[in-house]
This record gives C-alpha cells, structure tokens and sequence, in this order.
C-alpha cells in the first residue's frame, strides 16, 4: 500500500481516507455532493499525487512515442500537453491513456493512471530496448505531488498562490518552473479531469511534495474547498472521461470506446494499430454511451449492471455514480450498436428495480 505524499496534510484537512488503486488517500471530506458541486460552481482543490509520474530523457523522443502511442503527436511541441494519447497492446486494447508534457527535445514528462505505475514504465523500456532507442524513464511518483484546483474560481485561488502567467496559458499548456508562494514548482498547466479545463477553469500544480502540502493548505486559505476522490468520479463521469480498469482496459479496443482523442487512424505505424484498423473496418460488438436516469432518482447503476431495451438485454453498465449538479444518477455503458440510439429510452436493472433511462452522448451536462 503506497500513501500519498499529502497524506498527513488531507488527515489534518478532514479527510476521510480509503484506499484506491492501491494508494492511501482522500475518499471525501464528509460530503462528496458538496465538494463536487463547489468545482462545477466556486472552485475545489484535489490531492491526485495517486497518478504516476515520470521523467523522460534521450534521444529521438519524439519517434519513439510516435511509433509507441496510438495519438499522432506531430503538432506536440515545447510547452504543451499531449491530451490522452492511447497506449495500446498487439491486440489493439488499451494499456492506458497517458498524458505526456514536451519540456524539451531530450526531455518530457508523462503521467500515467495509478494502477499502472511500474507496467507502463516496463512497457516503455521494453519497446525501447527492442527498438534500439536509448531512453530512461524515471519514476519520480513519491518524490513529487500533484494538485488539481478546479472551478470557475480557481483563477483566483492561482493569483493568491502568487503564480504569474497562468491566465496566458490556453487549454493544454503549462509553465515550467513558476515560482508559487516561497518556492518554485515543476510546472502549472491548464488542464483537468473534472470538465472544468475545458472551460478553461482548470488547472494542476506539479510540485516537490514539500512544497505541494503548502500549496494545498494555501488553496483552502485562499477558498477552495477540498475534494475527494469520490466527487473526481462523478465529475468525470458527467463528462464521460473513462477510468482505466472500469470503462477501459486491454480488452477494451479504442473503436468500441470511441476514444477519439486519443487516437489517428491515419498513422502509419504504432502498436496495435493493425488490430484497431480491423475493428474499425469490421465493425465492432458494442459503444460506450451515457446514460441518464430520472431526476430526482438517486439509485445508482454500479460496474456490472445491466441494460434493458424492452426488457431485452442489450448492454451493461461499466461505471455509475449520482450527480448532484444534474441531481440525478448517470452511468456509462457499453450497449450494442443496433440498440445505441441517442436519445431513445432504455432501462437498468437495480437490485430487482427496472428503472428508466435515456441514452445519451457525452458531456451529460
């Protein structure tokens, strides 16, 4: 069991702490629906030091991650994000999505998803070392923290860290080294996974973990409210973002998961790009869509259940959860194709309860 580096500092905020992926951290600070409502509506400040960090360094970066991941990466460039570039296996199902950040030609970092952290980096290694590419990839996960201040006030909270620059930064863009309060942090960028980077009220503190504890009590000084890892999981799925192990994994291709973002069909080499092209062209057995229940409705459809087109069973719920802001329950589900039309109601099966659903494309708000 890993603990984040924050860990001391969320217990001392009133964290409730629980496990996820493996990590100690915080599942709430009382009251989820809260904390989720105050990033959709003020500003919330999360601890996600859980998602493995690396540093990567040497030669001929970008060919290597070009030829490694599913996402043409030709318009990346110094001081940007990738966006989720799909790492897929032989067989075309997914790895994980990583976030990669071009600090420089010999340089960039990346971000992977918790449960993840050694695979991915082997990964790297072995298709490295199998393509002759002389490349290091540090993991400096527990020497480093993460912080996620999000909302339309998270503005705000940055001016009173001190950070300069950060309104400049369009989606996807960071600083590298911004002095923030008596120090200086790895970076700050726009970005997220609440919904709110995309209008343009996100940003994430990348920082020694020293300094981030600061950073984070400062960010509840200046008005954020701390969040969880409970109220991440509804406001990802308001905006269907996928959670590996849940919604995706490597039996998951990106075609039925109509993960756009991070994938171009029109590279000419990566792995698992001949399985992918195969799906694409034959056709595949399901597609992830969103569903919405009723309102006021607060049953929540969990991984597993399933999904009913008069009472015919045509798909299954991967991920759940109740959204205060929407204030009903939404889920993401994987339904057959003949079945998927937007707009149209189906039904899920709750603990012996059909209730009554609509089929809906992502955002659900």
């Amino acid at each position: 069991m890993r603990e984040t580096p924050l860990l001391s500092t969320l217990r001392e905020l009133g964290a409730n702490i629980g496990e996820f992926a493996g990590w100690l951290t915080a599942m709430d600070y009382g009251n989820p629906l809260d904390e989720h409502m105050a990033a959709r509506t003020s500003v919330a400040v999360f601890d996600v030091s859980h998602m493995g960090r690396y540093v990567i360094r040497g030669e001929n970066l970008f060919e290597f991650f070009q030829r490694l991941l599913a996402k043409d990466l030709k318009k990346f460039r110094e001081g940007r994000m990738s966006g989720p570039a799909l790492m897929l296996n032989e067989r075309g199902g997914i790895k994980d999505d990583v976030m990669l950040y071009y600090i420089s030609d010999d340089e960039w970092m990346a971000v992977v998803n918790a449960p993840n952290i050694e695979s991915d980096r082997e990964w790297m290694l072995r298709w490295a070392r199998e393509w002759g590419y002389r490349i290091s990839v540090e993991d400096v996960t527990l020497k480093t923290a993460l912080i996620a201040v999000q909302g339309p006030e998270a503005p705000k909270v940055l001016r009173g860290l001190g950070i300069e620059g950060f309104e400049d930064l369009k989606i996807l863009e960071f600083i590298r080294t911004p002095k923030v309060l008596d120090g200086k942090a790895i970076l700050v960028s726009r970005s997220g996974w609440t919904g709110e980077e995309v209008r343009t009220h996100g940003f994430e503190i990348m920082a020694d973990a020293s300094l981030a504890s600061k950073i984070f009590r400062k960010c509840v000084e200046l008005g954020a409210k701390p969040a969880g890892l409970i109220a991440r999981d509804s406001l990802r799925l308001e905006m269907g973002y996928v959670l590996i192990g849940e919604d995706i994994s490597e039996d998951t291709n990106p075609i039925e998961a109509r993960y756009w973002m991070g994938l171009s069909l029109k590279k000419d080499d990566f792995i698992g790009r001949d399985a992918v092209l195969r799906a694409y062209r034959e056709g595949v057995r399901r597609f992830r869509y969103g569903l919405r229940l009723k309102k006021g409705e607060r049953r929540i459809p969990r991984h597993g259940t399933k999904v009913l087109v008069d009472g015919v069973e045509v798909g299954e719920v991967t991920s759940g959860a109740y959204s205060p802001y929407l204030r009903r329950s939404i889920g993401m589900a994987y339904i057959k194709p003949e079945y998927a039309y937007v707009g149209f109601k189906a039904s899920v099966e709750i603990r012996g309860r059909v209730l009554e659903a609509k089929i809906l494309d992502f955002p659900l708000i």
